[in-house]
């Protein structure tokens, strides 16, 4: 047997940004108070073919059974019962802003037990509960599992994730957020990517929409927005003009590096510092070839397998010294980075030796 161990190529993405583009307010900040709140309920999945909890093994799973059918009239106290097509598990839901009663919300099912599929169940109405307890909505409705799953004498097949699946609009809304959206003087806008520059940028875009000062840079992720300067009729319209204004957001140089696939992402501003750079390769050989040692017939003695291993390490001449020059746009520090001529693997230990010499002028993001 023959094993041999050597760098393998990868994946680089290397995304080319000619310029920036403008981009909507909206796809770069939150507002204040418009934001999606989180429900979970437990609950039970009935009809399952054979593949629902174990109750022994899950007794709370006997337990909602036994109090879903006290509750329908049907009286099991004292009785053994184990049925194989229920399973106990956790319903989740975003309630998304805005939400008004009666709307439907798609669900996440997902087992607890040690069900092996929810393929074909139906799950039984269950109460969502958000943070403050209160329920907010009710979940009802047939899965669609996310996998399937094959069990013969001898072998088992799984494919996907059978135990968790959705329900699409399988809940309905019970109880609205309360929140006076429209008697807000004044709204933030947070942005996902905190900067000083694109804070700054937001702040003149919207004054110089409505032509006056009602926009203002708090801090590298806030900008505060008066309604009332904006004199329009409500602040929903207020947003709703801000959302759509274009700014040109500012990035920071960064390259991100995801060491399991050896993928390397590099934005448009990183720069290379002239360096020199030297970098080899190792070739681990392993060679297994055991004799077998028998005693001749009839005579005394036991068969005996001699193990007999040939290892060999081959350091290969690797690209010597080259010189990367100092690049002044992204393309020219491609450019110098391929002249090396390495696998992506090797790219991702150079650009850390780079970034620890002081010549890499980026974040670096190790994932």
């Amino acid at each position: 047997m023959r094993v041999r161990f050597i760098f393998l190529l990868a994946l680089v993405v290397l995304p080319l940004f000619a310029q920036a583009n403008p981009i909507r307010i909206k796809d770069l900040v939150e507002f204040d108070g418009v934001r999606s709140n989180d429900l979970v309920g437990y609950g039970l999945v009935v009809g399952l073919n054979g593949t629902g909890d174990g109750l022994r093994n899950s007794p709370f799973t006997e337990d909602i059974l036994s109090n879903i059918l006290e509750r329908l009239g049907v009286n099991v106290t004292g009785e053994q019962f184990r049925p194989k097509n229920v399973a106990a598990v956790l319903v989740t839901a975003s309630l998304p802003p805005f939400a008004r009663a009666g709307s439907p919300l798609d669900v996440t099912v997902s087992a607890i037990g040690d069900a092996n599929s929810l393929l074909g169940g139906t799950l039984i109405m269950t109460p969502m509960n958000a943070a403050d307890g209160d329920i907010y909505a009710v979940a009802q409705g047939t899965i669609i599992a996310g996998g399937a799953s094959a069990t013969g004498d001898g072998a088992t097949v799984v494919q996907g994730v059978p135990t968790a699946g959705v329900i699409p609009s399988g809940a309905t809304i019970e109880r609205e957020v309360n929140f006076d959206f429209g008697g807000l003087t004044s709204v933030r806008l947070a942005l996902r990517t905190p900067d000083f520059t694109t804070a700054g940028r937001i702040e003149q875009a919207i004054n110089r929409s409505f032509e006056r000062p009602v926009a203002v840079m708090l801090d590298a992720g806030t900008v505060e927005l008066n309604i009332a300067a904006t004199r329009m009729q409500s602040p929903a319209h207020a947003l709703g003009r801000v959302e759509n204004i274009l700014v040109e957001p500012e990035r920071r140089a960064r390259v991100v590096v995801d060491q399991r696939s050896g993928t390397i992402v590099m934005g448009e501003d990183v720069r290379i510092s002239r360096v020199a750079v030297s970098q080899g390769n190792l070739t681990l050989r392993i060679q297994e070839a055991p004799l077998v040692s028998q005693p001749n017939p009839f005579a005394p003695g036991e068969t005996v397998i001699v193990p007999r291993t040939e290892t060999a390490i081959i350091d290969e001449p690797g690209i010597g010294l080259a010189e990367v020059r100092g690049g002044t746009s992204l393309s020219e520090v491609v450019a110098g980075l391929n002249a090396l001529g390495v696998a992506p693997r090797d790219m991702i230990d150079i650009l850390k030796s780079i970034k620890a010499s002081g010549a890499l002028h980026a974040e670096f993001i190790v994932r």
